[in-house]
């Protein structure tokens, strides 16, 4: 929508009942019925710099604002069609529960789910990147900040596990705000049985890249997150295990610029690369195809 549908929008004046409707049936002052011209959402307001942006126009940025650059949280399914070709999805029966009776949580859930149409914070599939096959998760930021509980420690280990018996390299796009406390125990338990799925991945001599975006916290950081071989992050992501503010209280002093962000981790040698997201899948797909470049000559030295 340009902005002279906009101005028509936003300031035509509108009829009172005496005189109906310019979209009234014959004979009527009830409009007829007919498709809404306008889109339900026209513009968004950037949480950075505030300026209001045409959603088309953000759409076609990849997300990213055009006045200030600011990164707009993605949901899962639209960081996989930026990224990946031909998705099926895995798991997607795998829900958790309320172990804990925790008062309201599946009142929560449920809302959650009807509002996002997701089960949980994750989704699991293979697709393809580059031509290669791979398996991949991406973590949705609407379902509870794609926090880690039941259902998203069983998807992405069983996500692991399937790669490891398939011979696929996993690409993992993480979002989380950490564990989920409303399951306790449970969702901590999930940072030991991702890291072991990790691990197996691993010793088949798989690999593993993960993509942290904003923000990348609490016991996700502290197991899959940075158990990848390679590390790639968005701009400006906050990547960390407590919060700045935390960390500030319990220490009682004031943190360096940029403290827990992308570029400050990629300094201190946490981070190997950040890539802007228009640049994202281009890099994934020249890693995955180098990587499956050895084996690749090797069945050519065999068969010749």
């Amino acid at each position: 929508m340009n902005f002279e549908d906009l101005k028509k929008f936003f300031f035509r004046k509108p009829k009172n009942a005496l005189e109906g409707s310019e979209d009234a049936a014959p004979g009527t002052q009830q409009p007829a019925p007919s498709e809404a011209a306008i889109p339900e959402k026209l513009a968004e307001k950037c949480e950075k710099c505030g300026q209001i942006v045409l959603s088309d126009e953000l759409r076609d940025n990849f997300g990213i604002c055009p006045k200030c650059g600011h990164y707009k949280k993605l949901d899962a399914r639209a960081r996989i069609a930026l990224c990946a070709e031909n998705f099926t999805e895995l798991f997607a029966d795998i829900e958790g529960g309320n172990p804990l009776e925790f008062p309201g949580y599946e009142e929560k859930l449920a809302s959650l789910r009807a509002k996002t149409g997701e089960k949980d914070g994750v989704v699991c599939g293979t697709a393809t990147i580059g031509g290669v096959e791979v398996a991949l998760f991406s973590m949705d930021y609407r379902f509870q900040m794609g926090s880690m509980g039941y259902a998203v420690g069983e998807k992405i280990a069983a996500l692991f596990e399937y790669a490891t018996a398939h011979g696929l390299p996993v690409v993992g796009f993480v979002l989380s705000g950490g564990a989920r406390m409303q399951e306790g125990i449970v969702s901590l338990m999930q940072m030991a049985k991702t890291s072991a799925a990790v691990a197996k991945h691993d010793e088949e001599g798989l690999l593993y890249i993960a993509v942290l975006t904003d923000p990348t916290t609490g016991g996700v950081s502290a197991s899959f997150a940075f158990e990848a071989d390679i590390i790639i992050a968005e701009k400006g992501a906050l990547i960390g295990f407590a919060g700045p503010r935390v960390i500030e209280q319990t220490i009682r002093q004031k943190l360096p610029p940029g403290f827990q962000r992308a570029e400050f981790l990629q300094e201190k040698g946490f981070v190997d690369r950040i890539v802007g997201r228009r640049e994202m899948p281009a890099l994934l797909a020249a890693l995955l195809q180098l990587h499956a470049a050895p084996a690749a000559g090797e069945q050519t030295e065999e068969t010749a």
